[in-house]
Formats: structure tokens, C-alpha cells, sequence
């Protein structure tokens, strides 16, 4: 009986573990944000609409943001549904941090001297 009972328990922390694993191995895959996405940021200086144009390749971002700060190359990181996009354009460097179900995004933005703000995004 103790040996059956020990079994169990064996059979039961195995097939826990495995499955743990393949919960935290699922979560860090990362959302596919790859396109072309509408914004819209609100900050205490205003709103905006600005496009971002994303490349994804891995856990790698790439692309092109275009917006009232004009046009500028963009680079990011994105684990599971969280990503981070950084770049410079009218001498202003800004980072996007959010999160991304692939269709929809959302999340803060620094811009620098004009401040922090949020935003939504859709895919086109």
C-alpha cells in the first residue's frame, strides 16, 4: 500500500512539473506583433495618432514610427505579450511599453520633456 501511495504521488509531481513547464515555456512565446498598427496616445500635452510599422523577427523589433515627431527607425524587444519599443525622432527619445494580444495593444509612453502618456493600438 505505501508503495502504491509513493507511486502516485511520483506520477502526480511528474506530470505537475511537466506541465508547469509547458505552461511557462507557452507564456514567454511571444505575441506576433508583425504590421502595421494604428495609435492613439493621449499625453498631459495632447493628443496624437501615429502609425508604427513593426518588423518582428524572434524576440527582435524593427520598423518605423511615423507621427507628429515625424519619421524615424524604431527597435524593441517583445517577450510573451509584453514588448518595449524605443527610438529618437525630432531629437526626442521615446519609449513604448505594453502589451499585445497580436490585433490590439496598449500600454505607457515616455516621451521625454513632453512627459508620459498611454496609448491603444489596433492592427490594421
Amino acid at each position: 500500500m505505501k508503495k502504491a501511495v509513493s507511486l502516485l504521488a511520483l506520477v502526480v509531481l511528474t506530470v505537475g512539473l511537466v506541465m508547469g513547464a509547458s505552461l511557462a515555456q507557452a507564456a514567454d512565446k511571444a505575441v506576433d506583433i508583425t504590421g502595421v498598427w494604428d495609435l492613439a496616445v493621449e499625453t498631459p500635452s495632447g493628443t496624437g495618432n501615429p502609425v508604427l510599422e513593426i518588423k518582428q523577427e524572434g524576440a527582435d523589433l524593427s520598423g518605423t514610427y511615423t507621427g507628429a515627431f515625424g519619421t524615424a527607425p524604431l527597435k524593441g524587444k517583445i517577450k510573451g505579450e509584453k514588448f518595449e519599443i524605443k527610438f529618437n525622432s525630432g531629437g526626442i527619445d521615446m519609449v513604448y511599453k505594453g502589451k499585445s494580444d497580436g490585433t490590439t495593444m496598449k500600454g505607457s509612453v515616455d516621451l521625454g520633456s513632453y512627459g508620459m502618456g498611454s496609448f491603444d493600438g489596433k492592427k490594421k
